[in-house]
């Protein structure tokens, strides 16, 4: 299974001193993926930046503008979205890299994850906020249709939800978007009731979580509702907002997920790709700020990736990061071999909370018998 991944040491250069969202989140997911068993297997692909024409695909030109203004004056764009003398040039190789990562899978890689920053999906179309510049994902979804796709799905499991994301689609039917979340949390929006407008009315699906919601919780809104809504859409390619704050060690939010149920998650996804999409697959990095549950997180995606019940030998030198996760993602492993959707509805085990239950009704209530449900 051929997968590779999206960085550049460039990518360090958006200098966002002490503030949550800073290099040394990437500096953490490449010393830990190096340690691991599974770095020589992957295939790298260098970014180049993205054309200010490619960002005016979800951008205004204003914006774009505006964002090269501050960042040349390093002025915050709004009070959590500071920027230094190269946060221009560093927002425009992040969705450079997501761009190249949908190329190569439509060339015939299996999949991609971009480890890139700055974020993108708080990024609106006229507005940059929440530590994003430009929405990445959402740029990268319609380079992708220019390249002669028609249907894009984009999971968002962030644990903000992705307004920039759903705001880029809201009225568009060809771009299905799911957002799983912590509500109430920044930026406030993410109703189960926002389900879009006009031609996109019904593509939009939002799953707003109480705090503690854990692995049980998003195995089960995926199986209930990402894999039917996914199979009744058909996508061509499936796009992955992929921030890892909903970590249970994670300190700006209070979800209870784990390194391994960001694993299951992946597994679900790649599996719906597999059968949907000829497993065109691409993920790209949002939030996440505890670096030993980012890097530990970013590995068990790639182990997702390359195929969760592959053998890996034994003589293999297992260091560092690799070493102290070594035990329990064996564990994890022998919970998941032979599950029903790669690591899928066996994966997670454990109760579902009632609310949870709850709003899964609520989102088969406002869709069912519509477009997705």
């Amino acid at each position: 299974m051929q997968t590779g991944y999206v960085y550049h040491d460039d990518y360090l250069k958006h200098d966002t001193g002490l503030h949550p969202e800073n290099g040394g989140r990437l500096t953490a997911i490449m010393d830990g993926l190096k340690e691991s068993p599974y770095f020589n297997r992957l295939i790298q692909i260098e970014p180049v930046p993205a054309k200010a024409d490619q960002i005016h695909y979800i951008h205004t030109y204003d914006l774009i503008g505006t964002v090269s203004d501050f960042s040349a004056s390093l002025m915050q764009l709004d009070p959590d979205t500071p920027t230094c003398s190269r946060s221009y040039e560093v927002a425009l190789l992040a969705a450079g890299g997501v761009i190249l990562a949908v190329d190569a899978v439509m060339d015939g890689m299996d999949s991609v994850f971009a480890l890139v920053r700055p974020p993108g999906h708080h990024a609106e179309p006229d507005r940059s906020m929440g530590f994003c510049l430009f929405n990445n994902i959402a740029i990268a979804a319609r380079h992708a249709q220019k390249k002669g796709l028609e249907k894009v799905l984009i999971v968002d499991w962030d644990v903000h939800h992705g307004n920039g994301t759903q705001e880029a689609f809201y009225k568009d039917s060809s771009v299905m978007y799911f957002s799983i979340h912590q509500s109430p949390h920044y930026p406030g929006t993410g109703s189960v009731d926002e389900t879009g407008e006009g031609d996109g009315s019904g593509y939009n699906i939002n799953v707003p979580l109480r705090s503690g919601a854990g692995d049980s919780d998003y195995l089960y809104v995926f199986n209930e509702i990402l894999a039917p809504a996914a199979r009744k859409f058909k996508p061509d390619i499936i796009l992955v907002s992929a921030g890892q704050d909903g970590h249970r060690d994670d300190p700006l939010a209070g979800m209870n997920l784990t390194s391994e149920g960001f694993g299951q998650m992946t597994g679900v996804v790649r599996s719906l790709a597999d059968e949907l999409c000829g497993g065109k697959l691409v993920l790209a990095l949002e939030g996440g700020y505890n670096y030993d549950a980012l890097s530990e997180s970013v590995i068990m995606i790639f182990r997702a990736l390359m195929g969760e019940c592959d053998d890996i030998s034994e003589t293999e030198t297992r260091t560092g990061v690799w070493t102290e996760m070594e035990a329990k993602v064996e564990a994890v492993m022998e919970t998941r071999a032979g599950a029903g959707m790669g690591i899928g509805a066996e994966a997670g085990t454990g109760p579902v909370s009632d609310h949870t239950r709850q709003v899964v009704e609520r989102v088969k209530e406002l869709h069912s018998g519509g477009k997705i449900l």
